[in-house]
């Protein structure tokens, strides 16, 4: 008589929701940080292997400079004050700067490419230029184009997962 067949069914992976200018930082291998809907908005996943450590901010505007008091209520609206705010969350919990990976996708156009609203670039440039300034690489990036994203940093093994609208997930 044949042995009974055995099925291994995976835990599922705990979901933290990543809101419109929010940020989530964990040390919980066993979940997964994922933000949906960006536009011309950026996801900002930053990653230590070793530690198991990642967070995921999803920021809409370029700087702070345009509305100082919607930043001091909402830091993570902004790449000059949300960004300083993920690295900041994940050294607390364990991550060491000599490890992170940083992984980046959004920045889409939507109003047409000789817009002067291009938000999307302007996330694009003010990112790359705060990140540069304080000596951070960007390792991967899905940026621009036309198409919204969903973004998922999975905590177990630091692989950064990108949806967009009749294609196929892919992680970079």
């Amino acid at each position: 008589m044949p042995a009974p067949t055995t099925w291994v069914i995976p835990q599922p992976k705990k979901k933290l929701i990543v809101s419109v200018a929010d940020m989530i930082a964990s040390n919980d291998a066993g979940a997964e940080i994922i933000t949906y809907s960006l536009g011309s908005c950026l996801g900002v996943a930053v990653y230590d292997p070793q530690a198991k450590v990642g967070g995921l901010l999803h920021l809409m505007l370029p700087t702070s400079t345009i509305d100082p008091a919607k930043a001091s209520g909402q830091p993570y609206m902004f790449v000059d004050t949300g960004v300083p705010k993920l690295f900041h969350a994940v050294f607390g919990l364990g991550a060491d700067r000599r490890r992170l990976t940083v992984k980046v996708a959004g920045g889409a156009q939507f109003l047409g490419d000789e817009s002067v609203f291009n938000i999307g670039q302007r996330n694009i440039t003010a990112l790359a230029e705060m990140l540069a300034r304080n000596g951070v690489v960007i390792h991967t990036q899905d940026l621009g184009g036309h198409s919204s994203r969903t973004v998922r940093l999975e905590l177990e093994t630091g692989q950064f997962f990108i949806h967009k609208p009749g294609f196929t997930p892919f992680a970079i």
